[in-house]
């Protein structure tokens, strides 16, 4: 189903995902619901008119790469909704996510076969039947959706997203979060309406840090200053592995940091994985590095790991003199 045919049904709506802002803590107080921050790939499901879709945030389609989902949509004994989630691969996390997005449709049907996805189900803007609900309140939404949950009676490949407005409950999901299911927490106000691709919820990550070796660094584009420090971490066999990266450099901390690096070059340095090797990563750029001695050690902040390595950039907390840098192990990504 096309983006122009989405618009075209009975229920048609502004298919575009209400986004959260990013806050530094879980807002308190009487009047909010909060719920697990999956990580997967945000998702808005729609079936009418016998036909089935799924849509990023962006709104662009996303039932090419997930046919499984969009087969179970179509199995369903109800017609004309529209629900609000989240896909994730139990088992293989954001990675697996990832290998979908895939032009080979013969590819991605072999892994919608093999590691097929799920949808966490958080939301519900048009009821069965083609009521819409997105100036509805949260609470009148969710109800309607654990009525259809339950009404779905455990159909395959669907979940029910956690929800609670107990706050404690809330921060030890945030503390479990950061390597496995879940991303983070999202906090919405139970009196508030649906606002298709507007910022009205809340979400909180776990920022936690490491300490690691600097083992190389990059140049700024187009300039001899370096723009950001790779990182490593060493395993159990005592290789030093290159888990991502820094760039939260000051300007005026640049030059001589450049001049400090540049002396320190080698030949090799990361002896495990190592930035340019074959992953998920990898890209034109991803060899244009420059190793050094693995003897620096710095403090990052960071709030995702994904298959041993840091989601996002870090941000360079501090520079550790009194750190060696066989003390920087992997276990620190360990939830």
């Amino acid at each position: 189903m096309t983006e122009d045919a989405l618009r075209r049904l009975p229920i048609a709506l502004d298919a575009r995902a209400m986004e959260a802002r990013s806050e530094a803590e879980l807002p308190r107080g009487s009047g909010w619901q909060y719920e697990p921050k999956f990580d997967g790939f945000r998702a808005l499901a729609f079936r009418a008119d016998g036909a089935a879709a799924l849509t990023a945030k962006s709104g662009r389609p996303l039932a090419r790469y997930f046919p499984e989902v969009a087969a179970r949509l179509l199995a369903l004994g109800v017609d004309d909704f529209v629900l609000d989630g989240e896909l994730v691969i139990e088992g293989g996390g954001f990675s697996a996510l990832q290998l979908r997005l895939h032009p080979a449709e013969s590819r991605v049907r072999r892994l919608a076969a093999e590691t097929p996805a799920a949808l966490v189900l958080f939301d519900l803007l048009v009821a069965p039947g083609g009521r819409r609900l997105v100036d509805e309140p949260l609470s009148v939404r969710r109800a309607e959706l654990e009525r259809l949950f339950a009404k779905l009676a455990g159909a395959e490949g669907f979940r029910l997203a956690p929800a609670t407005i107990e706050l404690a409950e809330a921060e030890r999901w945030l503390r479990r979060s950061g390597s496995g299911d879940y991303d983070g927490v999202v906090a919405k106000r139970l009196d508030g309406r649906y606002l298709c691709g507007e910022r009205a919820m809340v979400k909180v990550k776990r920022v936690r840090t490491a300490d690691c070796v600097v083992a190389g660094f990059r140049y700024l584009k187009d300039t001899k200053q370096v723009g950001s420090l790779l990182l490593g971490l060493y395993d159990d066999d005592g290789r030093l592995n290159h888990v991502g990266f820094t760039a939260t450099i000051s300007s005026s901390e640049r030059p001589a940091l450049t001049r400090g690096l540049q002396a320190m070059t080698t030949d090799r340095s990361f002896t495990g994985a190592a930035p340019g090797g074959p992953s998920r990563w990898s890209t034109e750029k991803s060899a244009d590095w420059t190793p050094v001695r693995p003897e620096l050690v710095v403090e990052v902040a960071f709030d995702q790991v994904t298959d041993a390595r840091f989601r996002h950039g870090t941000r360079l907390v501090r520079w550790r003199p009194d750190k060696a840098p066989a003390q920087c192990r992997m276990e620190q990504l360990e939830a």
